[in-house]
């Protein structure tokens, strides 16, 4: 198995149940920050470090995301005659960001299924997960670090940070070890899909990435439903630790789940006042804004 990571799956067939209902019609990985869809988001971040191959998991209503990343003669044709060159070149980058697939799930039964429906595509060689609620800040660097250590370890690795314990109970749960010498990187011993907080192994939460061996393909074939009668990944990656170190990449910021409507408006806010053609106007209405409410 080689350590370098080209490869990316983007699980993308949930329901978004917590936007709706706008999400009734709309894919919730469509719904806008700013002036553009939140899997592009996404999609850029694993394009950013290196990973090109990029499988997006998809199910029933999700038509707009594969014609998103398509190719629109018709709108080029129109941009082109009105000689908007700076918005047709916008529309022509976002069919050529990366070599992009589509599969489907079929049904929706669990995030660990949603990832070993990506097998045929991934093959022997290893692979990110880039879960399509969860927004980071590219400049922390949270995917480059963990794409980085599975090249040092060859070992799968998942990006944690602490939440409050009463939040817990919400996501995967990581009971660690510290790794000699590393300041970010610790060694995950046992973990727990969304446990009770008097029960969780830590406050250690998985946040939506992960770099995974193709040995994850096994244990999720072997992996029961679980939580919510679903086939949990979190249940996959405990069987792996049986076989294989796992390890986990820290971080402290940065990341945001648009799935979650409050998150969702403060990333809108930070991803606008980080622009350049909107950051300085937007601040100075904001100021005025809050100063008069």
């Amino acid at each position: 198995m080689t350590t370098r990571v080209t490869k990316a799956v983007i699980p993308a067939a949930g329901l978004g149940t917590r936007f709706l209902p706008a999400t009734k019609a709309i894919p919730k990985e469509m719904i806008p920050l700013v002036d553009k869809p939140a899997i592009q988001y996404v999609v850029e971040e694993a394009v950013a470090v290196g990973l090109t191959d990029i499988l997006i998991i998809t199910g029933r209503n999700k038509s707009a995301i594969d014609d998103y990343f398509d190719r629109t003669p018709e709108l080029e044709r129109h941009l082109e005659a009105g000689s908007k060159k700076e918005e047709l070149e916008q529309v022509q980058a976002i069919a050529d960001l990366a070599d992009i697939h589509f599969v489907r799930q079929g049904e929706a039964r669990g995030l660990g299924h949603a990832v070993g429906v990506a097998r045929r595509h991934v093959g022997d060689d290893p692979f990110a997960v880039l879960l399509g609620d969860d927004i980071m800040d590219p400049e922390v660097g949270v995917l480059a670090g963990m794409v980085r250590a599975f090249g040092e370890r060859g070992s799968s690795v998942l990006a944690i940070r602490r939440v409050p314990q009463d939040q817990v109970c919400l996501y995967g749960s990581a009971a660690v070890e510290a790794v000699p010498g590393e300041e970010s990187l610790v060694r995950i011993r046992d973990i727990v899909e969304k446990p009770d907080p008097a029960e969780a192994p830590s406050d250690l939460a998985v946040m939506g990435r992960y770099v995974l061996t193709p040995a994850i393909f096994d244990e999720i074939d072997r992996t029961v439903p679980g939580r919510g009668g679903e086939i949990q990944l979190t249940d996959a990656i405990r069987s792996l630790l049986a076989k294989q170190e796992v390890y986990g990449y820290t971080f402290s910021e940065g990341r945001f789940d648009v799935g979650n409507k409050l998150d969702y408006l403060r990333a809108t806010v930070e991803l606008a006042l980080a622009r350049e053609d909107l950051g300085p106007a937007f601040r100075g209405w904001l100021v005025d804004y809050l100063g008069r409410s």
